[in-house]
């Protein structure tokens, strides 16, 4: 097999999720007491979400461009980016690497064309749902992308950060979430993307009538096939 680079901490909720669904996916496939060759850089969680916030994109990508090198110099033959939010910095990690950087708005583009949908509902953080960097890349996979009204984003974004990157998980919260997706069914969405690696500890697919796509299962998924080959 082949060793996959994770850049994770962001938040470790979701990054011990990415653990365990790789190495279920790699015994599942192999069988007897295969797991996978991981290296994993974890960030203190905080420092980023300060850059997040504060604007300071440029100072966050040098960071993480700067670990996903020291990632492959170690070993590792693909790099996996445990988070939606950051694949915002993707274009300035790539060009630094000489290795594969698997993509999680491609790999889950990819599994939603395969089921046949076309216009899909989108939850994540605020960065996710309102910029360009993820929208457009689902796009480029000619799919129609739907975010929630202002006030539900504000919801959805508050939640992960305040409460699922804390390990909390609220009935009040799961209830909300559950509203936001039931709206955007109603406007026309025929799927829902859980598209922060922190959703799937709240919502999943008995919480809404559509099919869910969960990044993080994706995502982690498709790093494991990568690493079996």
């Amino acid at each position: 097999m082949q060793t996959i680079g994770l850049i994770g901490g962001m938040s470790w909720e979701s990054t011990a999720l990415y653990y365990k669904l790789i190495n279920e996916r790699v015994r599942d496939r192999m069988g007897k007491l295969h797991s996978a060759p991981l290296l994993m850089y974890s960030y203190d969680f905080q420092e980023i979400k300060e850059m997040q916030y504060a604007g300071r994109w440029a100072e966050a990508a040098a960071s993480l461009a700067d670990v996903a090198q020291r990632l492959e110099n170690v070993g590792a033959r693909a790099i996996v980016l445990c988070t939606n939010t950051m694949h915002k910095l993707a274009p300035d990690i790539t060009p630094k690497l000489t290795i594969p950087f698997i993509h999680i708005g491609d790999a889950t583009a990819q599994r939603i064309r395969a089921k046949g949908y076309r216009r899909v509902g989108l939850l994540g953080t605020k960065f996710t749902m309102e910029e360009d960097f993820y929208i457009d890349r689902l796009r480029a996979h000619d799919l129609d992308v739907l975010i929630p009204p202002t006030d539900a984003r504000a919801d959805v974004n508050r939640i992960i950060y305040d409460e699922l990157c804390l390990g909390v998980v609220a009935a009040s919260s799961r209830r909300r979430y559950q509203d936001v997706m039931a709206a955007l069914v109603g406007r026309g969405a025929e799927c829902i993307i859980l598209g922060c690696t922190e959703i799937t500890m709240l919502v999943g697919a008995a919480d809404t009538s559509v099919e869910t796509f969960d990044t993080t299962a994706i995502h982690a998924e498709t790093a494991a096939d990568f690493a079996i080959g």
